[in-house]
């Protein structure tokens, strides 16, 4: 099922709880997942749709880290939890060294960090597994010492 279709199963499911923050964030989600598919000839994939989750995510943070106003922050706060239950389960740093045992030798050899990066990411994306940039460069810079 694609995560439009999940979207849409999730605010009909909120309208029916009566949960009006929840089907307000999906609705605006959904919007967004909308708009940028209208504006593209290619079909939207979930791989966008995470990307674009993801993109809302990181800006409710900053918001939060930015805003005064504590009502604000804790809408946001609220959004990135609901919005995370669409993304995808992503690997913590000790899970990504765990799964780079295999490209271990790959990754200390490689020239720096950056290539250290390409090495790991493409290992990654062939076992397809979700992960964060971030995560990523930490588990890297766990396993070059």
């Amino acid at each position: 099922m694609s995560m439009i279709a999940v979207i849409k199963q999730r605010v009909r499911k909120a309208m029916l709880e009566r949960n009006e923050l929840e089907k307000s964030i999906l609705k605006v989600a959904l919007g967004d997942l909308e708009t940028e598919a209208s504006r593209s000839v290619d079909p939207m994939t979930n791989e966008r749709c995470e990307k674009i989750i993801r993109k809302m995510v990181k800006s409710s943070n900053e918001t939060i880290s930015l805003t005064k106003d504590k009502a604000m922050a804790e809408r946001c706060k609220a959004e990135i939890v609901i919005l995370e239950t669409l993304l995808p389960k992503t690997l913590t740093v000790d899970e990504i060294v765990a799964e780079l045992e295999s490209v271990k030798d790959n990754v200390v050899a490689a020239g720096n960090d950056g290539q250290a990066m390409g090495v790991a990411m493409k290992h990654l994306k062939v076992a397809e597994h979700a992960v964060e940039g971030k995560n990523v460069n930490a588990a890297i810079r766990a396993i070059r010492g």
